[in-house]
């Protein structure tokens, strides 16, 4: 399964041939975690590949694709690690693009803290930059905020994004407010 996803609302000096991020995942079980990546990605107008490239499955699979990710024109690895989770330091391992690896909560984790520790305690000189267990949704901003460094465009859709979070809190607080709720 490899899906490739356009930017949603390119500009033509924005418009992208190729993936700038890939997604990837060892288990279709991760889809589920994975995709909320996928999403914030499409929203902010992010080309990505999304993908299965399981370390233990497909070994010579994993190894290809940390090799030509640059080459193809990715700049961002999302790896989703969950289990053994060994994906995004093993990648890391074939790349020197930055990987951000989401720790998962599976089925063969222990509550995915085992998975965060895999992430954090790469060796020196192969770092895995990690969010939350769970934190696909954050993976997905922190590859934008990369890539914004060098695109105006993505900048301020970030910028757009940090506003709509913060007018949604101001929402909730006027809702409160409303019913009888202070906010003190």
């Amino acid at each position: 399964m490899t899906t490739t996803t356009p930017p949603a609302n390119p500009t033509s000096a924005d418009a992208f041939d190729t993936p700038l991020v890939g997604i990837i995942m060892g288990s279709q079980s991760d889809l589920k975690i994975m995709t909320a990546a996928a999403e914030l990605l499409r929203q902010f107008g992010v080309s990505y590949e999304i993908t299965l490239v399981s370390p233990h499955r497909t070994p010579h699979r994993l190894v290809e694709y940390g090799e030509t990710a640059r080459k193809r024109g990715l700049r961002v690895i999302i790896a989703g690690g969950g289990g053994a989770a060994h994906l995004p330091g093993m990648v890391a391992a074939f790349t020197t693009l930055p990987v951000i690896g989401v720790p998962i909560n599976s089925t063969t984790s222990i509550r995915g803290l085992d998975s965060v520790l895999s992430m954090l305690q790469m060796p020196s000189g192969v770092p895995v930059a990690t969010v939350a267990i769970d934190g696909a949704a954050n993976a997905a901003v922190l590859a934008t905020q990369m890539l914004a460094l060098s695109n105006a465009r993505l900048a301020d859709a970030l910028e757009k994004y940090r506003t709509s979070l913060k007018d949604k809190v101001m929402r909730t607080i006027e809702e409160l407010r409303k019913g009888g709720f202070s906010d003190d």
